[in-house]
């Protein structure tokens, strides 16, 4: 039956998920509003809507983010980098396999995000040296460590979001290892696949400075003056030096505060004329060196001659920087560094530099003190993608961080405590131990992710509240009744892939559960196994760069375009999609191990 809750309901999820989609408001907004919007309606309770903040799974994500950080911060992975950057590794298919056969586990038991973070600049640099595009070797370590996350409980937080979701709809919580069975065949296909596959990225470019030619689509954006005596001065850009001299294009002219029309063809230029260019990095250092233009992020205050580098800076999902412009960060009093330029890859930017608002995956190309960048190092707000010569962190902890994380898994593991509790502890002596102070603690928290699953939670419980997810349920029955039980374990899975790469991991686990436990009772089939099918689903996401937040990561850096993750992912997402619900169907007796439903036959 139809009922106003639901009416309610449904319409909070159409705009949720229309706001998902269009990405007009931070996602983390969207769940709190979504949550406000059901408690304004009277769908839920305020306690029931904001139940989601305090729930084990979302304690112990955030946990492991500091567990992760802890040992980062302690060097506990500086043998893995060493390894990476080892003369040894020569080809693109050696690093390949060393990250399938070390990152991928790894990620099984550390959030993604920060090892990416860390092994972003190790890459570059080994690319640099060996003369390889980083866009041969960047997917594949992203891909790893996805393929990686479904090896264990704590791999992705869809993971731990689907064991809150399934114990509040009365099947249980998962535990470490419930997805192991079928997590070790998955890893090891997407490993086989990322190493035949790989051959066939695209080579764009072998490092920094010729990374970026590619002008019309994938420059940087910068901002230069003229200055007093430029030979510039009184000229048209046609007729000057500038664009036969320099690579570059001239997007915009200002002057006087006010954007001058095109067509600037014959634009007589001015001194104190500002010019929007978008070039290469190594066109960007010559203009520096010339005094045909001033780079106007260098007026805002001039650096010490003595130790200035530049170097480029990774924007991460989940830093606090993104959705402001750099005015309004007042970014050269805050990091002691000047931004000479910003890359958005697949983006033509035309807003002024200092007016351009930051947003997740930016490239921002930075000139400081060698003290400053090192100082980004240690800020979770920035992921420093050039290598530097001091840049490992302090080892006198490594010890007790790596003991600390064994512990945790193998307490978790063995169900002598729960895995919350595990998690608390390990955060509790890694403070305590000095492995990091509790500052760092609670930045290494992801605030984000934080409110965005505790708002999620609501509309899950609306779904159930409202009975909007018996009537989906219904209307997929009608669907899928008389289907053998592989091609509907086949069609969630499918429509959780789709819905991730639309909305996202956590979004869909939330919005589908409910639906798909519902609908597995109604095919006389235990919940658990299509709620399997959607965790998994929901935790593969190849097909774009912005399905998942290591995908964001490595999209502008290895000057991927749109549709080379497209290309390079649908046959391991189609590989998957056949492979996963045969997998789920043949270790169903061993994954329904602690179902509180008995299982059903396997086939209807």
């Amino acid at each position: 039956m139809f009922t106003l809750s639901a009416a309610i309901t449904l319409a909070v999820l159409v705009a949720a998920i229309a706001c998902f989609v269009g990405g007009w408001l931070a996602p983390e907004f969207v769940a709190l509003s979504a949550a406000g919007l059901l408690i304004a309606g009277g769908v839920l309770s305020p306690g029931q809507a904001l139940a989601g903040f305090g729930s084990p799974a979302l304690i112990t994500l955030m946990g492991m983010f500091v567990l992760a950080e802890g040992l980062l911060h302690s060097g506990a992975l500086d043998r893995l980098r060493e390894l990476l950057a080892s003369p040894r590794i020569r080809t693109p298919q050696q690093l390949t396999a060393l990250l399938v056969g070390v990152v991928a586990p790894l990620s099984g038991v550390i959030p993604n995000t920060p090892i990416v973070a860390i092994l972003l600049p190790v890459l570059q640099s080994w690319c640099r040296r060996r003369g390889i595009s980083p866009s041969r070797v960047l997917i594949p370590l992203s891909f790893a460590t996805i393929t990686g996350g479904t090896l264990t409980l704590i791999g992705t937080s869809s993971n731990l979001l689907a064991s809150e979701v399934s114990a509040k709809l009365g099947y249980g919580e998962f535990q470490l290892f419930s997805f192991t069975a079928v997590g070790i065949p998955v890893w090891l296909l997407g490993g086989a696949y990322l190493l035949l596959a790989s051959r066939w990225l695209p080579q764009r470019g072998h490092d920094l400075d010729t990374a970026f030619l590619d002008l019309s689509r994938q420059g940087y954006l910068t901002e230069v003056v003229l200055p007093e005596g430029s030979p510039l001065c009184e000229r048209t850009l046609h007729a000057s030096r500038l664009q036969r001299r320099f690579d570059v294009d001239v997007l915009a002219v200002h002057r006087g505060g006010q954007k001058l029309q095109p067509p600037l063809a014959e634009l007589r230029l001015h001194q104190g004329d500002r010019l929007l260019l978008r070039c290469s990095r190594q066109e960007l250092l010559r203009l520096q060196q010339d005094r045909m233009v001033t780079l106007a992020g260098t007026l805002l205050e001039e650096l010490p001659a003595s130790g200035i580098r530049h170097a480029e800076v990774l924007l991460p999902a989940g830093s606090q920087l993104t959705g402001t412009s750099l005015r309004e960060l007042r970014f050269r009093q805050r990091f002691n560094a000047t931004v000479l330029a910003v890359k958005r890859a697949n983006t033509t930017l035309q807003d002024r530099l200092g007016q351009l608002v930051l947003r997740e995956g930016d490239l921002l190309l930075l000139q400081a003190p060698l003290d400053a960048i090192r100082g980004l190092q240690q800020n979770s707000e920035l992921v420093v993608l050039d290598e530097l010569d001091s840049d490992l962190p302090s080892t006198h902890r490594k010890g007790l961080a790596l003991v600390t994380m064994a512990a945790v898994l193998l307490l978790s593991g063995l169900q002598l405590i729960p895995l919350v509790a595990a998690v608390l502890l390990g955060v509790a002596v890694l403070v305590l131990g000095n492995c990091l102070d509790a500052s760092t603690a609670l930045r290494a928290i992801r605030w984000d992710v934080f409110l965005l699953l505790g708002g999620l939670f609501s509309l899950s419980a609306a779904l159930q509240q409202s009975g909007l997810a018996q009537l989906a349920a219904d209307a997929l029955l009608g669907w899928l009744q008389g289907w053998p039980v592989l091609a509907a374990l086949t069609a969630v899975y499918v429509i959780t892939l789709l819905g991730t790469e639309l909305l996202s991991n956590g979004a869909t686990v939330v919005l589908l559960l409910p639906v798909v436990a519902k609908l597995a009772v109604g095919l006389g089939q235990p919940p658990l196994l299509f709620i399997y099918a959607v965790v998994f689903a929901a935790s593969q996401s190849f097909l774009s760069p912005i399905g998942y937040q290591t995908n964001l990561m490595v999209y502008a850096p290895g000057n991927y375009r749109f549709l080379d993750f497209l290309r390079f992912g649908w046959p391991l997402s189609l590989l998957y999609a056949v492979v996963i619900p045969w997998l789920l169907l043949v270790l169903s007796p061993l994954l329904l191990g602690h179902a509180n439903l008995p299982p059903a036959p396997l086939s209807p």
